[in-house]
């Protein structure tokens, strides 16, 4: 009891006894307690004191005794309120069940039928609430609690008690109200007349959310969410999940609506539209009604989850039981094993790390403006945030000490503390893959083509550890992690082929280099005494001795449905030195996609027969012929022949991957990047006759299109700064697009070879569409509106396509001018057209404009789920015994 406020217990020692905390947001904290003149459990929610001093004892209780005369099967009921010891607080039922939050935690998508049954519900609720003259104000999974299936609105006008009683003053608290997530575009504003239509909003966006996985607009900051509230209409629901009825999509859309007035007149209106048991007319009435009420009775009962007040966080009992399994560390206990599916995608490299206590997970997730953000989840909590200041992050490692944060962003080593903050510079011009730390803090790192380097942590001088074995075809030195000690770091040596890559130790103090295993990638040492990497799909273990440097038997598989990248040298997985392993499984974020032709109204027709693993689809100048990446089972080209129907492979390469294919305008070869050992690019002609070299040098590079003359390729290095290159395809020196350090891909010449247009990476973190003329005259032109890639020519130039998310715009371009007209929205790409793991899938389009080639899941991806395995090394020494 030593944690809880001793005034508080003492002020409230004749009415509730309290038991113990259990939970803590920003505008109250939640206790467990008995209530000892009815001897039941209740919870007491007291509100923070610097709140309570704004709005003052007097006024919150006689604005909170309008919710405490409301009686309602789906209303969560207000026992008690008042000011003790000077905090105030009220007094709510415990409940037995749990949080839609939880739920959707658990279950990301719910059944339709089961979504709009909880939705009419939650209706029938507001109904009657906003007839008595109150609004909720702060509807969201958090505030609906689940009883045997049942939903109960908690904390019902509690955020129209505070609003009414800080006088408009809650800007003195330095705290707000509402979450980002389900404001209606009125309450984002700061509308001083807030109506039931926003109740409204808030229900259809939790509606949203239970149909599709995530609330209509997301971002990795609460003011990049109520800008899009404000500004941006949500996508069409069926856009996102084809299953759910027209009539349902279309009672969400219009509940959506940014105008209260453009809403449907009530709650009860929108229930109806959904297909609910309630009219237009008002709530549930006669037989129905009194049932309802005859059940309010027997509401109260163990409140087993946490509800959550205005703005205060939730910690499921789940979630709490797991931390504390976790505190028992490596000397044993239950194993634990449970699943959770990211807030947003995973980013483009499936990393996953772990604290060394085992209480926090990193990853790098997909926001929905396509930004690659690190994104961090506490063992205790249900709950994923994001931190801003990373975005264009990779590959984050957390310090030995838990600390910190050490990433790659923008072709820079940067570090952020692990709770939030400023990122700090550690080194500039670092292209890694995979970061190491050492227990004095210094930082293990990789450059392009020249090994791994080691710096201090704090910044400053950096020194090479290893250089590359060229008669080897030694690639790159990756993911550099140090043993116990910090004398001794293993790291992937990667080769090509790729099933040449090796697992190395190196001594730091002499050089010196040892072979571990043959044939694996991304090493990973287990407290356990085992030595952990990546093979076939699978986490493999071979017991390890780390003082002595050598493994002490023969690796077996562990855990099979690794998500992972052997041509990334990457494994999905962590494990923490008390036992947590948490890795994210492969199967389930996999969805088969198809290839289809869609018009400029975004309807679609299959523009190939098979379902399958392909991405990239690019159209022959001819029409005849479409070249689509396969990645299954490794990246190489494919060819569809329009006229015959027939799908044939192209490139059969074993000692590397092909893929990034743009066509001769010819349309008999194409030229694409090719593995060897950096990704060059090769010209291919499609009769089957050998590929033939383009332009070989020390940088990977990416084709993006090719001159209408067939005299030029454009590509993109893919360097610290990914830069654009002009190369001639029959010999001579490459010449860079843009003097200035750039981070520009994707580009596409103009049928008059006079502009180029193409995407960068700029200092918003953000992703635009620019033009220039080749002659660098004039300088650059805008295209795209906040955000855009992928930008192709048509309608004889006149045009520029380009894709922002999961919408396609177009906008009018004058090639004699160079003056761009202002993008249109064409249509919603389904599922946004990218992998399951957020990476793009590309597009192309028909000179002329009118059909678009896409890529499309046969399913909507969900993101790859992560599975937290607790007290794992007793199974591990079971699989692979010293």
């Amino acid at each position: 009891m030593a944690q809880l406020p001793d005034r508080l217990i003492t002020a409230l020692a004749d009415r509730y006894r309290i038991e113990r905390e259990l939970g803590a947001g920003g505008m109250a904290t939640v206790y467990l307690a008995q209530d000892l003149k009815h001897d039941r459990l209740v919870a007491v929610k007291v509100l923070k004191p610097e709140l309570a001093a704004v709005l003052g004892a007097e006024r919150f209780v006689v604005e909170i005794k309008t919710t405490a005369a409301l009686q309602h099967p789906h209303i969560l009921p207000l026992f008690d309120s008042g000011e003790a010891g000077g905090f105030l607080y009220y007094v709510m039922p415990f409940i037995e069940g749990e949080t839609l939050r939880s739920k959707l935690d658990r279950e990301s998508q719910l059944g339709v039928d089961e979504a709009v049954k909880l939705t009419c519900d939650v209706a029938d609720a507001l109904e009657y609430a906003h007839q008595h003259g109150v609004i909720h104000r702060d509807i969201k999974p958090e505030n609906i609690l689940l009883q045997s299936g049942r939903p109960m609105v908690a904390d019902f006008g509690i955020a129209l008690a505070v609003s009414a009683a800080a006088g408009g003053r809650m800007t003195e608290t330095g705290l707000s109200l509402g979450t980002p997530h389900y404001m209606s575009p009125e309450q984002a504003t700061a509308e001083r007349e807030i109506t039931a239509r926003s109740d409204q909003y808030s229900l259809a966006s939790v509606l949203y959310e239970m149909l599709t996985g995530n609330p209509p607009h997301t971002g990795a900051t609460a003011q990049q969410i109520i800008m899009k509230i404000i500004t941006e209409q949500a996508q069409d629901v069926t856009a996102l999940r084809k299953s759910v009825p027209r009539g349902v999509a279309d009672a969400v859309a219009q509940a959506l609506e940014k105008l209260p007035a453009d809403r449907f007149v009530s709650v009860a209106a929108f229930a109806a539209a959904l297909g609910g048991e309630q009219g237009a007319q008002g709530p549930l009435r006669g037989a129905r009604a009194t049932a309802h009420r005859a059940q309010l009775a027997n509401a109260a009962g163990p409140w087993r989850r946490l509800s959550v007040a205005a703005g205060v966080v939730a910690i499921g009992a789940t979630a709490v039981a797991l931390w504390a399994l976790g505190q028992r560390g490596a000397g044993g206990g239950q194993r634990v094993e449970f699943t959770y599916r990211p807030i947003f995608d995973l980013g483009d490299r499936p990393y996953t790390e772990i604290s060394n206590d085992g209480q926090r997970i990193v990853q790098v997730v997909r926001d929905t403006n396509g930004l690659d953000v690190i994104a961090v989840r506490e063992l205790g909590s249900a709950a994923m945030r994001v931190l801003p200041g990373t975005e264009g992050a990779r590959d984050p490692e957390i310090t030995p000490d838990g600390a910190w944060i050490v990433f790659q962003a923008q072709g820079k080593l940067q570090r952020i503390p692990a709770t939030g903050g400023p990122a700090t510079l550690v080194v500039d011009s670092a292209n890694t893959s995979g970061v190491g730390v050492l227990p004095n803090g210094d930082v293990l790192f990789t450059r392009t083509g020249r090994g791994l380097f080691r710096v201090p942590g704090a910044g400053g001088p950096d020194v090479q550890l290893t250089t590359l074995d060229s008669t080897r075809r030694e690639f790159a030195h990756w993911y550099p992690e140090a043993l116990p000690g910090g004398k001794t770091v293993i790291f992937n040596n990667f080769s090509l082929p790729t099933e040449r890559s090796r697992i190395e130790a190196l001594d730091l103090a002499t050089g010196k280099r040892t072979v571990l295993i043959e044939g694996g990638i991304f090493p990973r040492y287990a407290a356990s005494g085992h030595l952990l990497f990546a093979r076939a799909g699978a986490i493999f273990a071979v017991p390890f001795d780390a003082k002595a440097v050598r493994v002490l038997g023969s690796p077996v598989p562990v855990v099979e449905d690794l998500d992972w990248s052997l041509t990334d040298g990457l494994g999905s997985f962590a494990v923490s030195d008390n036992g947590t392993l948490v890795y994210a499984r492969a199967s389930e974020g996999r969805v088969d996609r198809r290839v289809v032709w869609s018009d400029r109204a975004g309807n679609l027709q299959d523009a190939m027969p098979d379902a399958g693993g392909w991405s990239e689809p690019r159209r022959s100048p001819d029409g005849r012929w479409l070249a689509v990446t396969r990645s299954e089972p490794t990246r190489q080209i494919w060819l569809y022949d329009n006229a015959r129907q027939v799908v044939s492979q192209l490139t059969r390469f074993t000692d590397g991957v092909a893929f990034g294919t743009v066509w001769m305008p010819d349309s008999r070869s194409v030229i694409f990047s090719r593995e060897v050992p950096q990704y060059d690019l090769y010209r291919q002609p499609i009769d089957g006759s050998a590929a033939v070299p383009v332009l070989e040098t020390a940088n990977d590079k990416v084709a993006s299109g090719v001159s209408r003359d067939g005299e030029d390729v454009v590509y993109y290095e893919v360097i610290s700064q990914d830069r654009l290159m002009i190369a001639p395809i029959r010999g001579g020196p490459a010449r860079a697009v843009d003097p200035r350090p750039t981070d520009q891909r994707n580009a596409d010449f103009s049928p008059d070879g006079r502009w180029l247009a193409y995407d960068e990476f700029n200092s918003t973190g953000t992703t635009d569409v620019y033009v220039r003329a080749l002659s660098g005259a004039a300088g650059r032109r805008t295209v795209s509106a906040a955000g855009g890639d992928q930008p192709r020519f048509t309608r004889n130039g006149r045009e520029i396509t380009y894709r922002k998310g999961a919408a396609m715009f177009a906008a009018s371009f004058d090639p004699a001018t160079g003056e761009v007209g202002t993008p249109k929205l064409l249509f919603s790409v389904p599922d946004g057209g990218r992998l399951a793991g957020g990476r793009t899938v590309g597009y192309d389009v028909t000179p002329d404009g009118s059909r678009f080639l896409l890529v499309t899941p046969i399913e909507r991806p969900r993101a790859t789920p992560n599975v937290v395995v607790i007290n794992w090394f007793e199974e591990l020494r079971r699989k692979s015994p010293r």
